[in-house]
Order: C-alpha cells, then structure tokens, then sequence
C-alpha cells in the first residue's frame, strides 16, 4: 500500500533522508552496478574450458580445428544451441566471441550489399530508420547512432512491444527497416514476448520488403525461478507467415560460459544465411574452432547447457532476491518507486517519480555508488520521463550488492522527497 507523506510528516521524512544521505556519504563506499557481467565465481564455473581441448583437434566430422576453413561453424556446436535458440541446425552459425559482432556485421552488410528483398543499398537509401522498444538495451541504440540509423522510441507492455504502434509505423513508411528485440527476460525490464506479440511480429505487413527483426536473444538459457519462461518460435512464424526472411536471430554463450571467450550464434533463413556466409568470407577465413571445439567438450549436449545454467541460477538467484527485499524494506509504500521482479535474465529496473532519474544517479555517484547513466535505456541517452534506471545486480558480491542497493534507496528517498517539498 501506498503512503504518500502529508505536509506534516514530509519535513520529517526529508531530515531523515538528509541524515541518512550523510552517513551513506561518510561510509567511503566504491561500488559499481553498471554493467551486467558475470561475477568471478560465475566465470569460475567454466574454468575447465580452460585445459580444453586437451590434445583433441578435430571435430565430429573429422575437421582439423587448428586449420582455416568452417565458416558456418562447427555442426556438433550448432546441435546444441540449435534447441536453445529455436533455430533449425542447418540455419545456424557459431562465430566468434561477441553476438554484439553479429547485430553489427549485418547492419554493415545491410549497408554496404544488398540484403535479401532489398531494392538497393541501405546506404543508398535518403533515410533508415529502427524502432526501439523502450526502455530497451544501450548498445544497440550506439550501433543506430553510430551508422546514422534513426531511431524511434516504441513503448514496452508486459508482453512486449506495443504491437499497435508497431504494426502502424512499419506499414506506413517504408524508411522502417528493423526493430530491435530482446524477447525473453528483456534488457532491462525482464519481459517475455507473448505468443501473440511474436506472431504479430511475425505475420504483420511492412511497407518496407527488406525489413528486419533484430531478435537478440541474449538470455534464451537465463532462468531465475523454478518455472523456465517459453517463447514462441519467431523464425518458424516468419516462414508460416510467409516472410521467412524478415528474422535475424542471436545469441551467444557470453553470459554461460566465459564471457570473454564465448561462442556467437547467427540463425535466419537460408536466404539470410547465405547472405551472410558471403559477406563474411570476405572478412575472415573461419571462426576459432579450437575455442568452439572447447565448448562442445564442455557442454556436451543441450541438458548440459541446462544443468550448467543451474549452476548459474544458484549464484545469481539470491542476488536479485536481496535486491528485491531491499527495495521493498526501504521504499515499499513510499510512492516513491516501483521496480520489476524479472524471472531471469540479468538486470532490475528501477522507476523512480519523474524528473528523478538522473538527480538519483548523480547523488548515488557521489556517495560512492556507480550506477548505468539515467537515459541509457532510452535512444539517444533521453528517457523523456527521466524516471529509469538500471540495476545490475550480477557483478558485486552479495554483501556489496545489498549495501549498494540499501544506498540507492537512501537516495531514492532524498531525491524523491527534495522533489515533493518543492
């Protein structure tokens, strides 16, 4: 239940908060929830990558790893995320280390060459343009900022994208040529894609014949709760749908095994497949097999990735509880915020009143609290409301993670009752 301070108790509450801002100031802190790395001891579960692939080098098929050669990957590696990221084992790659990679190479590709149903170059086109769910993910907005693509903010629901403001802005103008997605446990409010927003996505008619959905499927194996979320199959719909083109699928095992040294899947239509087969052979020679080779030995099958990700789900579980217990202990009923409850994935979004975000960010970084910059979740760094932020809860050990968020609140509450005093 909500309790909004009456006139004579808001004075009261403002002192407290002034006091207990002061003494957050006074501890010293040094802690970072910017970014959502895995924790060392998360990394630490996939140390055996590091004796692999012992003295092994040749995959299923009898390919030498340590040669050039194997764009597409190796198959046994496709097998086993093929299941994870609803991709048939014909229609996927294993690259290299970062699927943020991917999302680029084929919007410079789309650029540069004519991707499949296209008329011409995106680059020879007068505009392009993205839609972006918001609040959404930082780095794909750079990658739009970065090639001139424009951008336009759609807003989230609890089943993802709104579908009506969706399906109107790609059917009018065909300068809309993709949107991004982060269907399951989404960046950063941990939304699952309903069946009917991914048949939508799939089945609705867009003025542009080359449009994409970037579907960046980052947390496909990233549970936090006994009940694993499902999401409908996006590339089957497409080709139900008749446009099985219109889907580029990632995702990668950054966040399963080791972060530094993971593995990046491209999924799509044949079409788009070979499209991109094409283009990357004029840039490499073939991806690091010896690293793939490791993750098939280790892994072993797709239950594997499961039992591994349980293992995950064990050290990460009680990190987003202690940030929700928190958060309810010091702001529940104060009006002042309200926060998401993800059932995987890796981040908490916290809203704060509007015209907060960022006086909130400020004060927590002066008391020795980093947070992601207030905007980063909306293009261009502007959330119109200022009322987002991003906790990321993974890094920081347990008890740095509960002192971080017991400060953030503290902060919530000074910047929260400032405003209401005003």
């Amino acid at each position: 239940m909500t309790t909004e301070p009456s006139p004579d108790t808001l004075p009261g509450l403002l002192d407290q908060a002034r006091q207990d801002y002061r003494a957050l100031a006074g501890l010293g802190l040094a802690l970072d929830l910017t970014r959502g790395k895995p924790a060392p001891e998360q990394l630490d579960l996939s140390d055996p990558l590091l004796s692999l692939p012992g003295g092994q080098h040749t995959s299923a098929d009898g390919t030498d790893v340590r040669n050039y050669g194997g764009l597409q990957g190796l198959p046994e590696l496709r097998e086993i995320f093929a299941e994870v990221l609803q991709v048939p084992v014909a229609q996927l790659l294993a690259a290299g280390n970062s699927s943020l990679e991917l999302m680029h190479d084929c919007l410079v590709h789309a650029l540069l060459s004519v991707i499949p149903g296209a008329e011409s170059r995106w680059v020879d086109q007068e505009r392009i343009a993205f839609l972006c769910p918001v609040p959404g993910y930082d780095r794909h907005f750079a990658l739009c900022e970065r090639f001139g693509i424009d951008m336009i903010p759609v807003p989230m629901t609890a089943d993802g994208p709104d579908m009506e403001t969706v399906e109107r802005l790609v059917a009018d103008d065909p300068t809309v040529k993709g949107i991004w997605c982060v269907p399951k446990y989404s960046n950063p409010d941990g939304v699952c894609y309903s069946d009917a927003t991914v048949a939508r996505l799939a089945a609705m008619s867009t003025a542009a014949p080359d449009f994409r959905i970037f579907w960046d499927n980052a947390y496909a194996a990233h549970h936090l709760t006994d009940e694993p979320v499902e999401i409908a199959d996006l590339l089957a719909a497409c080709a139900e749908a008749g446009n099985p083109d219109r889907a580029f699928v990632f995702g990668s095992t950054s966040k399963i095994t080791a972060a530094g040294a993971g593995v990046a899947f491209f999924g799509s239509s044949p079409a788009n497949v070979q499209w991109l087969l094409g283009n990357n052979a004029k840039r490499s020679i073939g991806p690091d097999k010896i690293n793939q080779l490791r993750h098939v030995l280790f892994l072993r099958d797709a239950d594997g990735v499961r039992a591994h990700m349980e293992r995950q789900r064990a050290l990460l579980q009680p990190k987003f509880e202690a940030v929700a217990r928190i958060l309810d202990a010091k702001l529940g009923g104060t009006g002042l915020a309200t926060w998401t409850s993800p059932k995987g994935g890796y981040f908490v979004t916290l809203e704060v009143p509007d015209g907060c975000a960022k006086e909130v960010v400020r004060r927590a970084a002066e008391a020795g609290i980093v947070l992601t910059p207030a905007g980063a979740t909306h293009p261009y760094g502007d959330d119109p409301r200022d009322a987002v932020i991003r906790i990321a809860p993974s890094y920081p050990g347990l008890a740095e993670l509960e002192q971080a968020i017991a400060g953030l609140a503290v902060c919530v509450r000074l910047v929260g009752y400032e405003q209401r005093a005003r």
